[in-house]
């Protein structure tokens, strides 16, 4: 059950996303600017998007009551590839063979990772001292790479800005996985845990990353490098905070590790796509703009 709610959650995320993008293209100012998020919380497209986004988060949560963040994880960022369809058809995507080749070698990739190292669960309550230090790092590198982002134009901004909602995402799945276990605890005491408020600040950062990174008008880059990221920084703190492992059986250690090089070589591919060019619309204007390029 996890697995299959962990897909439909990929499914959710990918619909999400693109009809975010498809809002955030229709504004007129610069992702810099604060009166533009202002500007997408008044797109019905938009907002759309972000009911799917929250149905996708409580899916996944449910999952993650039932299964490893590693495996979780890894489903879950079949989004990327779940988009590209949604991408082509809403906001002028263009899918050319390189595109389909990265796609393959993702969902190749993760269903090796899946069906040889067959993620086992660890502990259900991590120490404290551990989650201050995932947390701490957690912040640097989203400081680090969305400081650089800032600096950037088009493909690259979108990556760097991927990468830093990538981080914030990974953490925000990892203290999901705490926090499901206080739900039934009572109002006060949820609320009297730090989860919640971690949960909280990660979803935000992250999502305000994310709707810059969109901004740029490069879909694939921009979920290229947070699905990346998200992947490996959940697998680590699975194993980190959680005590997660890949099964040790003979000859499958390594099969596993290979399969998930191979997804992601494979979101390395997508993040050297090309914008729509031509046919892509920013700003909603009506005039089309040139494919950005790094």
């Amino acid at each position: 059950m996890g697995p299959t709610l962990a897909f439909v959650a990929a499914g959710a995320f990918a619909l999400g996303t693109v009809l975010q993008q498809k809002g955030t293209l229709d504004t007129t100012d610069e992702g810099g600017d604060s009166s533009w998020m202002v500007q997408i919380l008044r797109k019905p497209v938009w907002l759309a998007g972000m009911l799917l986004q929250a149905a996708g988060w409580i899916l996944q949560a449910v999952a993650l009551d039932l299964g490893p963040l590693m495996a979780v994880q890894a489903i879950t960022t079949l989004s990327l590839v779940i988009a590209l369809p949604f991408g082509a058809w809403l906001t002028h995507q263009h899918i050319d063979r390189e595109v389909v080749f990265g796609a393959v070698a993702i969902v190749a990739g993760i269903v090796l990772f899946l069906s040889v190292g067959s993620p086992q669960g660890g502990t259900a309550h991590p120490s404290a001292q551990t989650w201050w230090l995932a947390c701490l790092i957690v912040l640097a590198l989203v400081l680090a790479a969305a400081t650089l982002g800032r600096s950037r134009q088009g493909a690259t901004r979108a990556l760097l800005f991927g990468a830093a909602a990538g981080f914030g995402f990974a953490l925000q799945t990892a203290v999901t996985k705490t926090f499901v276990t206080e739900v039934g605890s009572g109002v006060l005491a949820l609320f009297a845990d730090w989860s919640i408020y971690v949960l909280v600040a990660s979803a935000v950062v992250g999502f305000v990353l994310q709707q810059s990174a969109l901004k740029t008008g490069v879909l694939a880059p921009a979920m290229a490098s947070s699905n990346a990221v998200s992947l490996f920084g959940g697998v680590t703190l699975g194993a980190v905070v959680y005590g997660e492992s890949l099964s040790h059986g003979k000859g499958r250690l390594v099969p596993a590790i290979i399969g998930l090089s191979v997804a992601v070589v494979g979101i390395v591919i997508l993040a050297r796509a090309q914008g729509p060019g031509s046919v892509e619309l920013v700003g909603g204007s009506g005039a089309p703009s040139p494919a950005p390029t790094s």
